[in-house]
Parts: C-alpha cells; structure tokens; sequence
C-alpha cells in the first residue's frame, strides 16, 4: 500500500523558449533566504565573539554573489567528478567530431552534487576571508547558519522533479515515482533528507547559536554542521537508492556516504577544538 505521488510539472512556468524550472527556483530561493536570515543574524552582535560578526552588511551582500559562484561551479563540477568522471573523458555529444559545450555547461546531463558546491563554497569562503581579512572560522560558522535552508529548498525540488528517490519499500506512506522505470513502491528519500538536511540541522544550529552561545567560539557552528550533515546523510542513505552507475562499495556503503565521513569527521574535530582551547584557556 503507498501513498500516491503528488505530479507536479518541474517546469514552474514557461514563456517562449525561456522556462523557469522548481530545481532553479530552489537555488535563487535557498540564496535568497539565506542571505534574509544572515542579514538578520549579523545584526545580533551579543551572539558573536567580542570582535563582533566577520562581515558587515555590504560585505554580506558581496559575499553572497560569490558564494552562488561556489555553489554552482562546485556543485557541477564536484557531480562530474565524484558521480560521472566518464562524462569528463568522454565527450557527451558530437558535433562532426567536435563538442559542441563544454561537459560541464551541459546541466541537462546529469545534476549537482552537494559535497562539490560545499568545497566550492569553502574556496570562496578561503578567498573572501583572505582578501579582507576577517575572521575565516567565523565567516564559516556564519555560512553554516544558512546553509540548511537551501538544503531545504534543494531536497524538495528533488521530490518535485522525482528524482533521487529511495529503495523500494512498500511501507505505509511509499510512492511510486513517475521517473522510476521499475514502478515499484519507494521510500520518498528526499523528504527524509529535506526533514533531516533541512529542517532539523537548521533547529539545532538555532538553538546552539542562540541559546548556548555557540557562535562566540569560531569554527564550533561549522563543526556541528558537517557533523549533523554527515550524521544526516549516512542515515538517509540507507533509505535512498542508490546510482546506478556507481560501482559497488564493500559493506553496503554508497558514495554519499564516503563522502559525508570526512565531513563527519572534520566537524567534531571542529567542535572538540574549540572546547578543547576553552579548556586550556581556563587553566
């Protein structure tokens, strides 16, 4: 017994040859909230350390350009690396023997992955951080603030476009995704990982931030991100199917989940470190 999946066109509207798509207004929606939330965060200078917040407003809003930059190079890039590598030796189409775009122009092919818009994002973060110096450890606990609400919006685009779905289960609330060939009921993988990735990542860093001073040590915020997200992920996996192209890893795991324990990793050594400095400063 499933539930039934709710169709909607991934095409939110289309006028001539120009279409807007949900996936595309997930990411100018996750920006755009982010940088909503951010502009008011920063205004709460009691929640920073004494220098107060690492950037201003007109900094922010320099910021967030190049982050959307980050965002998208390396989520298209981290895709073609760590999900199709064959699409980068390979040409995708041919043109009387020449490619007519360069692989990673050609989004119709393929889709983004997070864990490359994330190092994307921490290069521009290196860079922004470097060139104005300011605080790097706080730019990123700031960043890490935001970055579930785009989480959010990215996981229910997925839904919408039904793709990313789960392992077949014929449990009480599964759906059969009009995008699988095999038909089968399915766990709505993307809705788990919007309630974790999204919904419940972003409660926790409210609650540390806000009402256990998280912010005032940098880099503690951005530990307990990757960390949640790691957490998130390798749980979601279990639950989402997983791609068919990629080879079979030993003991069941995936490449999400390969690549979410550095994430795991980094982020309690983050978090152990900033405790760690307190510690020895109160000594």
């Amino acid at each position: 017994m499933s539930v039934p999946y709710p169709t909607i066109d991934p095409v939110l509207f289309k006028i001539g040859p120009f279409s807007l798509r949900w996936y595309s207004l997930a990411y100018i929606g996750g920006l755009a909230a982010g940088w909503w939330y951010l502009t008011r965060l920063i205004k709460k200078t009691a929640l920073w350390p004494q220098s107060g917040p690492p950037v201003t407003r007109q900094q922010l809003d320099d910021v967030i350009f190049w982050v959307a930059i980050g965002v998208m190079a390396g989520g298209r890039l981290g895709y073609l690396f760590f999900y199709e590598p064959n699409l980068i030796i390979a040409p995708w189409e041919k043109l009387f023997g020449v490619v007519p775009f360069p692989p990673a122009l050609m989004t119709w092919n393929g889709g983004m992955s997070f864990h490359g818009g994330l190092i994307g994002v921490t290069l521009v973060g290196i860079w922004f951080a470097r060139k104005h110096k300011i605080g790097m450890l706080s730019l990123g606990d700031m960043f890490a603030c935001a970055t579930p609400i785009g989480l959010f919006f990215g996981r229910i685009a997925n839904f919408i476009n039904g793709e990313l779905y789960g392992r077949p289960w014929d449990g009480p609330w599964s759906m059969v995704f009009p995008t699988d060939p095999d038909r089968l009921p399915r766990h709505p993988s993307q809705l788990y990982e919007a309630a974790l990735e999204g919904v419940a990542l972003f409660t926790i860093l409210f609650f540390a931030t806000r009402k256990f001073g998280l912010l005032k040590r940098p880099g503690a915020t951005m530990g307990l991100f990757l960390f949640g997200y790691g957490i998130s992920r390798i749980i979601v996996e279990n639950f989402r199917e997983p791609d068919a192209h990629m080879p079979d890893f030993p003991l069941g795991l995936t490449m999400g989940m390969m690549l979410s324990v550095p994430m795991l990793l980094l982020g309690a050594w983050l978090v152990w470190r900033t405790f760690a400095q307190k510690q020895k400063a109160a000594a």
